[in-house]
């Protein structure tokens, strides 16, 4: 989205080639056109200069939910088992960690994330939190939460019947 759009007026009075701009300008126009100037000269190029990753969160995971468990995977390539933390605290799992670059050079284009993250997924109260497991393998973190018992026996399928209709 360009920071010209966010501007609930229009700009047909700044246009040269129009009618409009051969009038004397009031000194209120005059100012607003002037403070449309700045503003684009100011903004000029900042959409392009933000990072990729700014807006989205990182690292990109899947929730995947069945009866017994949730499975939440996550990409994190370039990465090592030991950078990564996995936490489980009150029903809130917890991936942290930090992707370190590998060089220090400055003047260079970079598109790839480094630096700190963390991301914190609400699967509720009732998990078996003494069976989760964690697998990495190839930049994929895999977690499994099994859900409690307890939580198994809550859960009723109603099956949907598709037979015709009676009316």
């Amino acid at each position: 989205m360009s920071i010209r759009d966010l501007v609930p007026w229009g700009r047909a009075h700044e246009d040269r080639n129009s009618l409009a701009s051969l009038a004397p300008m009031s000194p209120l126009t005059s100012l607003h056109s002037q403070m449309n100037r700045l503003f684009d000269e100011a903004f000029r190029g900042f959409e392009a200069s933000l990072e990729p990753w700014q807006g989205r969160a990182w690292p990109s995971i899947d929730v995947e939910e069945s009866e017994r468990q949730f499975r939440i995977i996550a990409e994190v390539p370039g990465m090592e088992p030991r950078d990564i933390e996995v936490v489980l605290q009150d029903g809130v799992l917890i991936l942290r960690g930090e992707r370190k670059s590998t060089s220090e050079e400055s003047g260079r284009v970079r598109e790839r994330f480094y630096g700190r993250f963390e991301r914190r997924m609400a699967l509720g109260g009732e998990i078996d939190q003494d069976a989760v497991q964690a697998h990495f393998n190839n930049g994929i973190l895999t977690v499994t939460v099994p859900k409690s018992a307890h939580a198994m026996q809550r859960t009723k399928r109603i099956p949907v019947d598709a037979g015709e209709k009676t009316h």
